[in-house]
C-alpha cells in the first residue's frame, strides 16, 4: 500500500527489473518522509548500471569511480534553498514539494549487500533512506553528522527487520 501524500517515480534500468521487489522498496521512502513530517512530497529513485553511476559521479562530483548512491537535490539553489518566487504560485507550490532524484548503482548494491551479509532489497532499503535523508538536507560530513544520519537510517529501517548498520565502516 502506498501513501497518496507521497509521488515517487521508480525507473529501473531493464536489466535489474526482476531483481527489484517495488512493494518492498517504495514503503521505506514513504516511511522516510512520513518521518521528517512532509505533507506532500516527489522525487525519482533511479536504479541503474555502475558505468552511469560511475559518469554521474564523475560529471557531478568529480570522482571518476562508481558509488552506491547518489542524491541530487532539487531544493539548491546555491544557499541551500530553491528560488521559487518568479512563479506563478500553483507552479512554485508543486515545485516546492519535489526533492529531487536518487539514483542508486544496483551492482554495486549487490557487491556492498554480500560485504555486509545483507539481502539486496535491505541494502536497497538502505540506500533509498539513505538518499531521501540526503535531499532532506542531512549530511555524514562529520563524525556527529553521521551518527545522527546513521540513528535516524536505522530507526527508519527497524520497521522492516532490516539489520543495524551503525557500525559500518565503509573505505575512504
Amino acid at each position: 500500500m502506498t501513501d497518496n501524500r507521497y509521488e515517487i517515480a521508480l525507473q529501473i534500468d531493464e536489466q535489474f527489473v526482476p531483481l527489484v521487489d517495488e512493494a518492498a522498496l517504495i514503503p521505506a521512502i514513504e516511511a522516510t518522509l512520513a518521518w521528517a513530517g512532509l505533507d506532500a512530497a516527489e522525487l525519482s529513485l533511479v536504479l541503474t548500471d555502475d558505468a552511469a553511476q560511475q559518469r554521474l559521479n564523475r560529471t557531478y562530483r568529480g570522482v571518476d569511480a562508481p558509488t552506491d548512491v547518489l542524491s541530487f537535490s532539487a531544493r539548491e539553489q546555491g544557499n541551500g534553498e530553491a528560488d521559487h518566487t518568479a512563479l506563478p504560485p500553483e507552479l512554485a507550490a508543486e515545485l516546492a514539494s519535489n526533492l529531487g532524484d536518487i539514483v542508486i548503482a544496483l551492482p554495486y548494491a549487490q557487491r556492498q549487500a554480500v560485504r555486509f551479509d545483507n539481502s539486496l532489497m535491505a541494502e536497497l532499503r538502505l540506500l533509498s533512506v539513505h538518499g531521501v535523508l540526503h535531499l532532506l538536507g542531512y549530511d555524514h560530513a562529520t563524525p556527529a553528522d553521521e551518527a545522527r544520519m546513521w540513528r535516524i537510517q536505522n530507526e527508519i529501517l527497524a520497521a522492516w527487520g532490516d539489520p543495524d548498520t551503525s557500525q559500518r565502516v565503509y573505505p575512504d
